[in-house]
């Protein structure tokens, strides 16, 4: 089976599409599909137009989502509107706001910020009945597996020390497949490049992973280039075990794809 493999588009379906095109994945005959590794909205104005080509690759069994840490912000969002739905200033003081997660809910709904405000039950149901939420998220898995790789958001789960979502230090844990979804939802943010220059590998497998920029690997396990500045590699992050795609595309205008032949897993 031929992969055609992205993370993190963030909203920006024109560089989804462009990434796409150039790999030629709209005009492959063979069986084909494409794995998104998380982060399918926020941060971009495209939302309406990724939903709808998501919608469609579902329902032609063309596409395998792996959930990321900004689907658990959106639902994390929708669980608590009376926390951060008192005011419009409120709103935009919160994480969800600049994260982007609230316009991607917005434009998904047709609602205006101050419609959400003042009726933030009626917003509620509103996304509650996207296709982003009844369709596109519970279709998404923690990762997905193929005979040579294992595809995640930021890494697999590990034990880690230091700070909860973003830790310092990272060990294997052998039985990530069976870890509970908390764990999961932990793992989603990690940086997967520094976990994997700790150690972190699955033997025989290749990793590969979005959430931190690629542009984190060159800078700071290369040597090259700085992390965001203008001398920034954006181009996919590859070594032995690891394969990390996500381009920062809100900064870059780019989405990295990455197509790999393998073998699927009879599950």
């Amino acid at each position: 089976m031929k992969y055609f493999v992205m993370a993190d588009p963030h909203g920006h379906y024109d560089a989804l599409c462009t990434a796409l095109e150039k790999k030629g994945f709209f005009q492959e005959e063979a069986p084909h599909k494409l794995v998104v590794c998380g982060d399918l909205f926020d941060r971009g104005e495209q939302a309406k137009e990724m939903q709808r080509l998501i919608l469609q690759l579902l329902e032609e069994d063309r596409v395998i989502l792996v959930r990321g840490n900004h689907e658990d912000l959106a639902l994390q969002l929708c669980q608590c509107l009376h926390t951060y739905f008192v005011s419009e200033a409120a709103v935009m003081r919160s994480v969800h706001f600049y994260n982007g997660t609230v316009q991607t809910l917005l434009d998904l709904t047709g609602m205006a910020l101050q419609e959400a405000v003042a009726d933030c039950d009626a917003f509620r149901r509103a996304v509650e009945a996207t296709p982003y939420f009844t369709k596109i998220i519970p279709a998404a898995r923690d990762w997905f597996e193929t005979e040579h790789y294992v595809f995640v958001h930021g890494w697999i789960p590990c034990h880690t020390r230091g700070y909860i979502l973003q830790p310092q230090f990272y060990f294997y844990r052998s039985d990530w497949r069976t870890a509970e979804p908390a764990d999961w939802t932990l793992a989603r943010w990690y940086n997967g490049m520094e976990a994997w220059r700790q150690g972190v590998r699955e033997p025989g497998k290749t990793i590969v992973c979005g959430h931190r920029n690629a542009s984190y690997g060159h800078a700071v396990l290369e040597g090259r280039g700085t992390e965001f500045g203008a001398d920034a590699d954006n181009t996919s992050f590859c070594a032995e075990g690891i394969l990390a795609l996500d381009t920062h595309t809100a900064r870059s205008g780019l989405v990295n794809c990455a197509v790999l032949e393998d073998t699927p897993l009879l599950l």
